[in-house]
Formats: C-alpha cells, sequence, structure tokens
C-alpha cells in the first residue's frame, strides 16, 4: 500500500510540483506524520492536508519542516512562493464560478416572480380603472361616465400631488376632497375633541408614573433593597477554557487519540525517554489536557510501546511506518506516568522521570 494518496486531478501543476517536493523531505527524513507534526508544531491532521493537497501549507509550516529536515529554508520557501501565487489564482477562479452561479440563479429567480407579478398587476390596474368609472361625488360625473370626480384643489397646491388635509377637517369618502367636520349648531368641534383626548391621555400617564414612584418609596428601606438585590447563590466555578482545537481534558481524554483531540503538536513536550534496543521511547505530556501518551520511533513492525498510569493502561502497535503511539491516559503531573517497550526482538525497557 503506498503511503501516500493520490493529489487530486485539478490541482495546480505548480502546487502539485511543490507538494511533491514536500513528500519527498519528508520520506528522506524517515519521520512519520506523528513525528513531523510533533517536532513542526503544526497537527497531524494539517499535514495530512498539506501534503495531500487538499491545503496549502503556511510559510511557518514550511520553515518549521526545512529546520526539521535539514533543508535550506530559502530554496524551500522560494517554491511555496510561487505554489501560493497559484493557490491564489486558482481561488480566484473558483469564487468567480460560484459568484457567477449565484448571478444566474438570482436573475432566473427574478424573472420567475416577475411573470407570476404580471397577471396580479393587470387585474389590479383593472379594479382601479372601473372603480374610478362608476364613483359619482356630488355634483360630479354620473354612474359609468368614465371620467373621476372632481377634487377641490387647495390654494398654492401642486396638481398631481395628493395634499394633507387641513386641520379640523376630515377626508370626503364621496367626493374624495376634505370637508369640515362641524359639531352641533355647525360649529368647528373635531379640533377641541383631539385636543381634550390628548390631554387626557397625558394626564393618565403622569399618574401611573407617580404612582410607581410612590410604590417603589414604600417599597422599604435601603438595607431590604440590598437583601432582594443579593444573589440567592454564589456562582459556580467554571470549567477552564480550552484553547480552540484542544477538544477534551482529564478524565474526558483518557482512551482518545491525543492528535484528534489536538493535544500534540504545540500542547505536548517529552518528559521521559529511553532507548529499548534500536527505537526511542518517549513519554508525551500535555498540561493543557491533563494527560499523557508514550510514543516510539525507529521502530520496527510489531512492536509494542505501553504507557501506564496508577488508574489506567494504554497500548500501541507499530504497523508499516517506523512509529506508534498510544491513546491518552488522564494524569495530574508527568512524574505520574511511564512508558514501557515490547520489541518483537524481544528487548523490552522503560522511561523513568527525568
Amino acid at each position: 500500500m503506498p503511503r501516500w494518496k493520490a493529489l487530486p486531478e485539478e490541482l495546480d501543476p505548480q502546487m502539485r510540483e511543490f507538494v511533491g517536493q514536500l513528500r519527498r523531505l519528508v520520506d528522506r527524513s524517515g519521520l512519520g506524520l506523528a513525528a513531523v507534526a510533533d517536532r513542526t508544531g503544526y497537527s497531524k491532521t494539517s499535514w495530512e492536508r498539506y501534503l495531500n493537497g487538499r491545503l496549502l501549507a503556511p510559510r511557518g509550516a514550511i520553515v518549521a519542516l526545512a529546520e526539521v529536515t535539514g533543508t535550506q529554508q530559502h530554496h524551500l520557501t522560494t517554491m511555496w512562493e510561487l505554489a501560493e501565487r497559484a493557490w491564489s489564482r486558482s481561488e480566484m477562479r473558483h469564487d468567480m464560478t460560484m459568484e457567477a452561479i449565484r448571478i444566474s440563479q438570482a436573475r432566473a429567480a427574478l424573472g420567475e416572480a416577475g411573470v407570476a407579478a404580471a397577471p396580479v398587476a393587470s387585474r389590479r390596474a383593472a379594479g382601479g380603472t372601473t372603480g374610478v368609472s362608476t364613483a359619482a361625488g356630488p355634483g360630479g360625473a354620473g354612474r359609468g361616465s368614465g371620467r373621476p370626480p372632481s377634487v377641490p384643489t387647495q390654494r398654492g397646491a401642486v396638481p398631481g400631488i395628493p395634499q394633507q388635509p387641513q386641520p379640523g377637517s376630515v377626508p370626503d369618502s364621496a367626493g374624495g376632497g376634505p370637508r369640515t367636520a362641524e359639531g352641533p349648531g355647525g360649529r368647528r368641534g373635531g379640533g377641541r375633541r383631539r385636543v381634550t383626548l390628548f390631554l387626557g391621555s397625558a394626564v393618565g400617564a403622569l399618574m401611573l408614573i407617580a404612582g410607581a414612584v410612590l410604590l417603589t418609596d414604600l417599597g422599604g428601606d435601603d438595607s431590604t433593597g440590598a437583601v432582594a438585590a443579593t444573589p440567592s447563590a454564589e456562582p459556580g466555578t467554571s470549567a477552564p477554557q480550552l484553547p480552540t482545537g484542544v477538544e477534551c481534558r482529564g478524565a474526558d481524554c483518557t482512551g482518545q487519540d491525543p492528535e484528534t483531540m489536538g493535544c500534540g503538536g504545540q500542547f505536548a513536550g517529552t518528559v521521559a525517554r529511553v532507548t529499548v534496543g534500536g527505537g526511542l521511547i518517549e513519554v508525551r505530556y500535555s498540561e493543557t489536557c491533563g494527560a499523557a501518551w508514550a510514543r516510539i520511533t525507529q521502530a520496527s513492525p510489531g512492536d509494542i510501546v505501553k504507557i501506564t498510569s496508577a488508574s489506567s493502561e494504554q497500548d500501541g502497535t507499530v504497523y508499516a511506518d517506523a512509529e506508534a503511539y498510544t491513546p491518552m491516559v488522564a494524569v495530574k503531573k508527568a512524574s505520574d506516568v511511564k512508558a514501557c517497550a515490547t520489541l518483537a526482538s524481544g528487548a523490552t525497557g522503560c522511561t523513568t522521570p527525568e
């Protein structure tokens, strides 16, 4: 089974060459992806994406890989700059394609809405014409004359622009023009009625506000108010905020993969190591996650590595790669665990705290 997956067919030739160079560097170093992730500070998942052409590696990751593999940074960063331009062009083409699709969809939707709205508009226009032709104001055209009723025009009004009714007047539903509202005996009473209603509403609002203020003052002295404002229970202690990408802490990490949970890379360090046969056994500890795991590198297929704490034990087996690591165990401090290895050759050994 080949170590690397086939690169996407649509990948830009410049990117394809760059990713191929990264793969060759990793192959020559003899490191697995877990070791590359640990030594560069970028997660194993990220390196899988970089080396499979699904994501352009950031410049920092390229510089770190050059240091790990002993490659001259200048040559590798030059190739990265060319790949970065190709990646940007590819993203721009993708964005333009998606924008064209959205515009086409919007035009199609607007076209359908226009076709559906046309019959409605024609019906409204027909209904409006009928209404005008049948209306007859006082002294105006008779029913069916087809001529709109005459509307009195205010002084200084512009023809064709609706006018605001004068104070004290209401619209005439029959003739379309304003008429004066009159009280008993022919006097204008509409304005006075509105003023009376307004004053009554204002007085009622003021009375409600005054009552609320009085009830607040009668509620008790300052000490009573202070007691009422005191929370009935103290807030509980919240769990510590985990950094972005970290998915577990403590007991929740037991049995979990450290790379998948985001506990490796920059959040972990080697706290103990021992050489057994030709393999290097390490205890990896993450204070952020409150967990530890064991790792074996420079190993052979069939080698087994194990991490042991007071309450848990996890193990991992080397297969095709020259390395393996165990799931995590929860620990309070790094000295609470040890890593042991049983090699296929029969050699065994364990770490001691540093």
